[in-house]
């Protein structure tokens, strides 16, 4: 089974292209989705309160706040991600583990910052989302909450997209509509599954 890594910068519609996979029949893995909803696991909340009691009220994990609060602390940004990327990363091998088990072609793990955190080894190939950036700001500061202080401190984090572009395997380019996104998505598809085959082939032959 093939692992494929799904990544790109804020606002490069990365998060549409894993609904396309999805939607196309392909298991996917959102780790945002997951970090989420570990937020609502009491031992994880109870945590986070001796960590940033600030970031937890009435018993329930603000992000947002928890999101002001490590966003311009490298230090305490450190802290959360040492709690929390330990356990999504065991979501993760079950995730794979248990669509390995059925059989499955591929599976897309859609992880925002794949490079940043080191786990482009963990995967069989890369797709970067890619967009250009006056889009990609135009899309981003439409989202409730975001400033232009807010969309530069997300900046620092993330790779710049030329260089993501320069280490991926297949890039996306998502500047035109949908129907253009879907037929890239396809494409990339069947690619997978036809390189599935051949290396299943090559696994079986005496």
């Amino acid at each position: 089974m093939l692992v494929i890594g799904l990544t790109g910068s804020i606002a490069t519609g990365k998060s549409e292209v894993a609904k396309l996979f999805a939607g196309a029949g392909v298991p996917v893995f959102d780790a945002d989705a997951e970090v989420h909803a570990l937020y609502k696991e009491s031992m994880i909340t109870d945590i986070l309160a001796r960590h940033f009691p600030e970031a937890v009220i009435g018993g329930e994990v603000d992000r947002q706040a928890l999101g002001k609060i490590v966003m311009g602390d490298p230090a305490k940004l450190k802290t959360l991600e040492a709690l929390i990327h330990p356990l999504v990363r065991s979501k993760r091998e079950e995730f794979i583990a248990k669509w390995k088990q059925k059989n499955a072609r591929f599976v897309v793990l859609d992880i925002p910052l794949l490079y940043e955190t080191g786990q482009a080894g963990d995967v069989d190939f890369v797709v970067v989302v890619s967009a250009p950036e006056n889009v990609q700001r135009e899309r981003a500061l439409l989202r409730p909450g975001m400033t232009d202080e807010k969309l530069a401190a997300i900046r620092l984090r993330q790779l710049p997209d030329f260089e993501k572009r320069s280490r991926a395997d297949f890039v996306i380019e998502n500047s035109g509509g949908l129907d253009q996104l879907r037929e890239h998505v396809g494409a990339l598809v069947a690619r997978f599954e036809a390189m599935s085959r051949e290396a299943n082939h090559e696994r079986n032959r005496p």
